[in-house]
């Protein structure tokens, strides 16, 4: 990439197994730019700044330590997500949701009295162990500081919001020295990223458990960066990022007139108020930083640009891709594939009939044939918005 391109950041947002259709995204990006004729030379990587939160975070950190092959490792992240099982990520034997759950219902259905006289102290819904193992495999963080050194990247980021502080935390790494910023409840913190911090990023909250994580002289306990995120593009930008892909895990608007097949009228099961909060956290942030950004460029292009040239605002390139279909469908299609006790922890066959419900199923169904049915609709998302793709990059249809 040239010298004087601008510097250009990706955005991988959170969703749990929603995260699966990232992967597609960046498969179309690689083909097009293969089809496109652009040599893979110098850093070979289209991404210099690259930012993540939850299950994004992973994906960006896996993305950043091979970045010196990008079709490569693209290759390799998309070889992990077609062929995941949810035991990679998550404990599902029997014993270990059933005893998690049962500890769960006692304590909701006997009160904190009855929780603390038994000693009852859950500390998730769900045990992610298995995906501490599979960070070691997947996520060659080790290889970081060289290529950052080499000048393959410039920056990595993932964000974890602190239980203990409150605070919504950006951790990084830079190839050349930057100041942290602190703005209203979030700061950023320079540090070697560790798979601590993924495992951190992505503890979706209830679900899986929090991390600990040293902090300026003390530890506190982090869980899923999409909490309290209220400017999810920012890290990108205070991180040098001139033009930022951002890909969603989920769809930036509904149609207002449209009717959610099977919706129901009675009161919501546990699933839907569930699934409801975790759509709450992991969406409704990005879309409304999306649109203030947008909102920003549209003012700043009223603005002479001779008065423009005398401030340090600058207009953000944004190229957004989301899933043109609902993901709570397409995992109610595929509700069946979840480990027997985990789908009975979730409802059993009422999830499977319920869209609604599917939106929670949809952050914990990890297995592959619904991961290959993400992969396969972002790839062809990224491939409608081909030109868009083209131009933004700069790169010339072959």
């Amino acid at each position: 990439m040239p010298e004087t391109s601008p510097v250009t950041g990706l955005l991988l947002t959170g969703g749990g197994a929603r995260a699966a259709y990232q992967v597609g995204v960046l498969e179309a990006i690689a083909e097009i730019r293969r089809a496109a004729g652009i040599a893979v030379t110098g850093t070979g990587n289209p991404f210099q700044v690259i930012t993540g939160t939850s299950a994004g975070a992973i994906n960006a950190a896996a993305l950043a330590c091979g970045c010196d092959d990008f079709d490569h490792v693209v290759g390799h992240i998309a070889d992990v997500w077609s062929r995941f099982r949810a035991e990679q990520v998550y404990r599902a034997d029997s014993l270990s949701v059933i005893g998690s759950g049962t500890r769960w219902r006692m304590l909701l259905g006997f009160g904190r009295f009855a929780a603390n006289w038994m000693r009852i102290k859950p500390k998730s819904l769900l045990d992610n162990s298995p995906l501490a193992e599979l960070l070691q495999r997947m996520v060659l963080l080790d290889r970081l500081p060289q290529l950052m050194q080499k000048g393959h990247l410039q920056a990595l980021a993932v964000t974890a919001s602190s239980y203990s502080s409150g605070e919504h935390v950006t951790f990084f790494e830079a190839a050349v020295p930057m100041e942290p910023w602190v703005r209203s409840q979030r700061l950023s913190v320079r540090d070697r990223i560790t798979h601590a911090h993924l495992l951190a990023s992505s503890a979706i909250p209830f679900v899986f458990p929090a991390t600990a994580l040293p902090m300026q002289g003390h530890t506190e306990y982090f869980g899923d960066g999409s909490m309290r995120q209220s400017a999810p593009i920012a890290a990108a930008i205070h991180l040098g990022a001139q033009r930022i892909v951002v890909i969603g895990a989920g769809r930036m608007h509904e149609p207002r007139d449209a009717t959610a097949p099977n919706t129901h009228s009675g009161y919501p099961t546990m699933a839907q108020i569930a699934g409801h909060a975790l759509s709450s956290i992991f969406l409704d942030a990005l879309a409304v930083d999306i649109e203030r950004l947008r909102r920003i460029n549209h003012t700043l292009g009223l603005i002479p640009e001779e008065a423009r040239a005398q401030s340090t605002l600058r207009p953000l390139d944004l190229l957004v891709i989301s899933p043109s279909e609902r993901l709570d469908v397409i995992a109610a299609r595929h509700v069946d594939a979840l480990p027997g006790a985990v789908r009975h922890l979730l409802g059993g066959s009422k999830v499977a009939a319920d869209v609604k419900g599917g939106a929670l199923a949809s952050y914990l169904l990890f297995e592959s044939s619904y991961t290959r049915d993400l992969i396969a609709l972002g790839r062809a998302d990224t491939m409608k918005q081909r030109d868009e793709v083209l131009r933004f990059f700069g790169w010339n249809a072959a």
